[in-house]
């Protein structure tokens, strides 16, 4: 955590740690998991809230818990950008971090992969992997995703390659 703004340490202290290691494949152990899953994302969006920095809405897409879909935003220029966030939990989790998806800015980034996955390998893969298995989707989500849209969405914003949903409208309409 060296080298972090104060903010971001004091976030992720506040993210409860899991315990469990185990994947989908590990039946009663998966459930244990995903139970700490829930903790730790219940805690995050509470405290976001209650810092006024509430920036996604996210549950598990089937009863395995193994895909996740929801909706991230950010405000840039005091307009809210939302999308589409989705992502599977890999068979080997805790071990391997989750790809989170974007689907509708695929193609709009270079720091994206093929089906609006986006690029977490160089700071983010190394820091999930010295912290496996204690860190879990609320931590891809606060390491990950956040630093993510708070670096590509102004600049995809100011260029042009995504418009807001009101200019959208508007441009329509004429």
């Amino acid at each position: 955590m060296e080298g972090w703004d104060p903010n971001t340490k004091s976030t992720l202290t506040q993210i409860p740690l899991l315990t469990t290691k185990a994947g989908p494949r590990d039946g009663a152990a998966w459930t244990q998991r995903l139970k700490e899953e829930y903790r730790a994302l219940i805690a995050y969006t509470q405290m976001n809230k209650s810092n006024d920095n509430d920036w996604f809405r996210i549950s598990a897409a089937n009863p395995e818990g193994t895909r996740w879909t929801g909706k991230c935003w950010y405000v840039h220029n005091l307009l809210k950008y939302e999308f589409d966030l989705q992502f599977d939990i890999p068979v080997t989790y805790p071990a391997t971090a989750p790809e989170i998806e974007l689907p509708e800015l695929d193609g709009k980034t270079q720091k994206m992969y093929r089906g609006g996955k986006i690029c977490l390998t160089v700071h983010f893969k190394p820091l999930w992997a010295k912290n496996c298995p204690r860190f879990g989707i609320a931590h891809a989500l606060c390491l990950g995703l956040a630093p993510w849209l708070a670096a590509e969405i102004p600049i995809l914003v100011d260029s042009g390659m995504i418009k807001h949903k009101d200019d959208a409208a508007s441009s329509n309409e004429s």
